[in-house]
């Protein structure tokens, strides 16, 4: 069995991930620990075998440790936008005093000054206040030694489909938005080949959205 922690597990791509993995024979030899901070949100997850959920707040450090436990791999389902970058330390420091190593990350697209045009000069300015806290997320788990993807989302939409291009680290990004499916998917190939997208940052967007000067719903 693999087992796989999944934090802020109440989040739309979080739920996403977890309803593929309990309903895809694929990935029937997945065990979910599904860490958050209220538990109840996931009552209707209660009783599932697979399934053990935690309370959880990932500034606290005792918190992360107990969820990472025993896991095979981690994914970060939320942004670390906290001072000083607590979450992010607070999984790094506990997945190495752990002893695990595969770890997918959550962060915003324009990190690197990677999205070009219009779009790109509209996006800094929409997320100008998180750009320093995104930044140093992901400079942290490139450092840590750990066998990591950060995933640079786009702007997300809730249609019913799987449709994106991947792009790497020292790409231009393309497309401005992508289903909260696709993210999902992306997810699930790492879950099934943790050597896919090893040590990589990946952004993610609908190919059909390229060129566009603003998000697509």
């Amino acid at each position: 069995m693999t087992k796989l922690v999944i934090f802020a597990a109440n989040g739309q791509i979080a739920r996403i991930v977890t309803d593929r993995i309990l309903n895809e024979k694929a990935f029937a030899d997945v065990d979910l620990t599904l860490a958050l901070r209220n538990s109840q949100r996931l009552s209707d997850l209660s009783g599932q075998p697979r399934v053990r959920i935690l309370e959880t707040d990932l500034t606290k450090a005792a918190d992360v440790d107990a969820a990472i436990k025993g896991q095979d791999m981690v994914f970060v389902a939320v942004v670390d936008h906290t001072a000083d970058n607590t979450m992010t330390k607070n999984v790094i420091d506990a997945m190495k005093a752990e002893h695990v190593n595969r770890v997918i990350s959550t962060n915003i697209l324009g990190i690197y000054d990677e999205v070009p045009g219009e779009f790109g000069r509209w996006n800094h300015e929409q997320v100008a206040s998180e750009l320093d806290a995104a930044r140093e997320s992901d400079r942290l788990l490139a450092a840590s030694g750990l066998d990591y993807t950060t995933l640079r989302l786009p702007w997300l939409n809730d249609r019913d489909e799987v449709k994106y291009e991947l792009t790497h680290r020292n790409d231009t990004y393309e497309g401005v938005s992508g289903s909260r499916q696709s993210i999902a998917d992306v997810v699930l190939r790492i879950v099934a080949d943790p050597a896919f997208a090893s040590k990589d940052s990946l952004g993610i967007a609908d190919p059909a959205t390229q060129g566009e000067d603003r998000p697509v719903y």
